[in-house]
């Protein structure tokens, strides 16, 4: 097998995880050329993956089928003839690609309306018992080499590594607003998913506020996307020591995020990508999970710590608190998170 593509999932977290199946690849094919076909929003976790030789960017925009920019992709694809390509999303668009481009093997897990487009096809695990997403990807490796090593004796933690121009970016950002980088703490407010997922602003400020009264040469960064702008917002109007909290949600390229995510001396977060980033590049981190499983998307690090209430009412998948309390992550004090993150580092 000289030549392989990878569909590269829609998100962040779900991309790093995909890191096992193609070290799993790359040991299986150690001649093979690796080539990842992903949306400029995750297409820096592949840039980050030692085992790519080539991530190629698209266009793609979340529920839109973009008809012409797939059969341009496919053109492009098919005069690259790869061998075999390895579905990760569920979509029937996903798959339309390399059907287009005439692949040879087509695979993936079975998934909407996909029949003829993949033809090597896992069933799909029940939503009541899935396995971690590592394991899920990782089980792909398997299809076209039976005598493949189980998923279960490989190293099912995602490594990433941050490139040297990215890291010389973010040192250039950390200088030009005066920031000391060897005492930066990362705070991540957001998460994509809904209000399930984010503990409250106000949390995060009381655990700022204990950070900096800890040590007054403490820096805050507080990280995301534009979208997390207001929240970060918030986090500085409600702490005393605003100065050392800094807000730049939306002001980093993804690239530069996993430069500063690897520098920084802490991760606090909520279970969302920036966390699977920082387990990745093994930072020191708490991850905080409100409505989600720990069991299925959990930071594989070991420097990493969750805290999660485990509430009969949890995991509960909603978006939006169905009872209208939200205990699962309101319950979780700063006092509780600042105590772990000493475990850490002691």
């Amino acid at each position: 097998m000289h030549s392989i593509l990878i569909i590269a999932p829609n998100w962040i977290g779900d991309a790093v995880m995909t890191q096992p199946l193609l070290a799993a690849l790359k040991a299986q094919y150690p001649e093979s050329k690796i080539d990842v076909l992903a949306s400029n929003w995750v297409a820096p976790i592949y840039r980050a993956c030692v085992e790519v030789h080539a991530v190629i960017e698209a266009k793609f925009e979340h529920k839109q089928f973009q008809w012409k920019l797939r059969r341009q992709l496919a053109k492009e694809l098919a005069v690259k003839k790869y061998q075999a390509c390895f579905i990760l999303p569920n979509s029937f668009k996903s798959a339309l690609i390399p059907w287009l481009a005439n692949i040879p093997f087509r695979i993936g897990y079975r998934g909407e309306l996909r029949f003829g487009l993949i033809n090597l096809a896992l069933s799909n695990p029940s939503k009541i018992n899935r396995p971690p997403m590592v394991e899920h990807y990782l089980a792909l490796s398997q299809i076209l080499n039976e005598e493949a090593v189980s998923s279960f004796d490989r190293e099912l933690a995602p490594q990433l590594h941050v490139s040297s121009a990215a890291k010389e970016s973010i040192q250039n950002k950390l200088q030009n607003a005066k920031i000391d980088s060897d005492n930066i703490y990362i705070m991540c407010p957001g998460a994509e998913y809904g209000p399930t997922k984010r503990w409250p602003i106000s949390h995060f400020a009381q655990l700022a506020q204990q950070l900096i009264t800890e040590n007054p040469k403490k820096q805050i960064i507080l990280l995301g996307s534009q979208g997390d702008h207001a929240l970060a917002q918030e986090i500085q109007s409600q702490c005393n020591q605003a100065m050392h909290i800094h807000n730049w949600c939306g002001e980093t390229s993804l690239d530069e995020a996993i430069a500063l995510i690897g520098m920084s001396k802490a991760v606090i977060s909520n279970d969302s990508g920036l966390m699977h980033i920082a387990a990745a590049l093994k930072t020191p981190q708490v991850a905080i999970f409100g409505s989600s499983d720990p069991a299925h998307t959990p930071p594989l690090s070991d420097k990493a710590k969750v805290i999660w209430l485990n509430l009969p009412c949890s995991p509960c998948h909603k978006r939006n608190c169905p009872l209208g309390h939200l205990k699962c992550l309101n319950d979780i004090l700063p006092e509780q998170v600042f105590a772990t993150l000493h475990t850490l580092q002691s």
